[in-house]
C-alpha cells in the first residue's frame, strides 16, 4: 500500500478541513483530498491510504454525470491544465486535487435520507420524526422510507453538525432558497440512487454542498455522492432491522464504538486491519458505482 497523505504541502494560504485542504488562488480554488479521515467529526491519527485519490475520482465521475443537468465548481482535474507554479507540485495533486471555481458557500449541509438510519434512526425512536418530518409508526432501523426525505443540517466550524428543521433552514437561508436546496438535493438524490441500484448499491442517504457564484448562480461543489459523504449499502445483503454492511465509514464508526473513547479529541489509532478495511470498501465502491476497475491501479 502506498504511504497515506495526511496534509498536502503548498506555497499558498491555505485552509485544512478535517479531509480536504484548500488554497485560495485569488479567483479560484485548489481543492486536495488528502488520506485523513474523520468519525464523529474528529480526524483519525492515521490516515487511509489512496483515500483521497478514491473520493476525488468518485466525485468526478459523479460531476460527469450530472454536467447536463446541474452546474457544478470543477474547472479541471488535470494538473497539466493549472497555473505552473502549481504544476511543480504535481506529486502531491496528482490524482487527488481539483481546480474550482470560488463560490460563496451555502452554510448548510443538504441531506436526502432514503432509508432510517444513523442520526435520523436515532431520531425516529425518541420522536417518530426526522428533523420535524413526521414518519409512521413502526419502521425498523435502515427500512426504506415512502419517498426520500430532505433533512437539512448546519454546517458547524468547530464541533458537531447539527440536525435542523426546514422551517429553522429557512430562518437561516431565506424561504426561496431553501426551497430550491430542497428541490435540487432530492432530485440529485434520486437520480443517483436509481443508477445505483442498477450498480447493486442502495444510497441510504448522502449530503451535498452547494455554493453561490458572484451573479447569483447556485452551483454544487465539493465531494459528491462519496464514501465519506454518503451510506453505500450492497444491494444483495440489505435486510432491515439492523445495521447493515457497507462501503463507506460505518466500518470505521463501529470499531470506534467498541474503544473507551468519549468522541472527542484526541482519537484512538485505527488499527492495520481498520485501515486495510476502510481502504477495501471505499475502493469496492468506486468499482461498483463506475464499473471501473483499472482506472485507479492501485498497488
Amino acid at each position: 500500500m502506498n504511504t497515506p497523505l495526511m496534509h498536502s504541502d503548498l506555497p499558498l494560504p491555505v485552509h485544512r478541513g478535517k479531509v480536504r485542504d484548500v488554497y485560495d488562488l485569488g479567483d479560484r480554488l485548489l481543492i486536495v483530498a488528502t488520506d485523513r479521515i474523520s468519525a464523529y467529526d474528529v480526524v483519525m491519527p492515521n490516515g487511509i491510504p489512496d483515500k483521497g485519490r478514491i473520493l476525488t475520482a468518485l466525485s468526478l465521475f459523479w460531476f460527469g454525470k450530472f454536467a447536463d443537468s446541474f452546474e457544478h465548481h470543477l474547472i479541471s482535474a488535470d494538473v497539466s491544465a493549472y497555473p505552473p507554479e502549481l504544476q511543480r507540485h504535481r506529486r502531491q495533486l496528482e490524482g487527488r486535487s481539483m481546480l474550482v471555481k470560488k463560490a460563496r458557500v451555502v452554510p448548510i449541509e443538504c441531506v436526502a435520507r432514503g432509508y432510517l438510519a444513523g442520526s435520523g434512526w436515532k431520531e425516529y425512536q425518541a420522536s417518530r420524526s426526522v428533523c420535524g418530518i413526521p414518519l409512521p409508526p413502526g419502521l425498523r432501523q435502515c427500512d426504506k422510507l415512502p419517498e426520500p426525505i430532505f433533512t437539512p443540517a448546519t454546517k458547524e466550524q468547530t464541533g458537531h453538525d447539527l440536525n435542523i428543521s426546514f422551517d429553522q433552514m429557512v430562518q437561516r437561508v431565506g424561504r426561496e432558497l431553501s426551497q430550491t436546496l430542497r428541490h435540487r438535493t432530492l432530485w440529485l438524490y434520486q437520480q443517483a440512487a436509481d443508477y445505483a441500484a442498477s450498480r447493486g448499491v442502495i444510497i441510504a442517504d448522502t449530503k451535498f454542498e452547494f455554493g453561490q457564484l458572484p451573479d447569483g448562480r447556485l452551483i454544487l461543489i465539493d465531494e459528491v455522492l462519496t464514501p465519506d459523504s454518503s451510506r453505500f449499502w450492497p444491494a444483495d445483503q440489505y435486510q432491515p432491522g439492523r445495521d447493515q454492511p457497507s462501503f463507506d465509514k460505518q466500518f470505521v464508526r463501529n470499531y470506534l464504538e467498541t474503544q473507551p473513547w468519549n468522541k472527542q479529541p484526541p482519537a484512538p489509532p485505527l488499527p492495520a486491519e481498520v485501515v486495510e478495511g476502510t481502504r477495501r470498501r471505499y475502493i469496492e465502491a468506486y468499482e461498483r458505482l463506475t464499473g471501473d476497475t483499472a482506472h485507479l491501479a492501485f498497488p
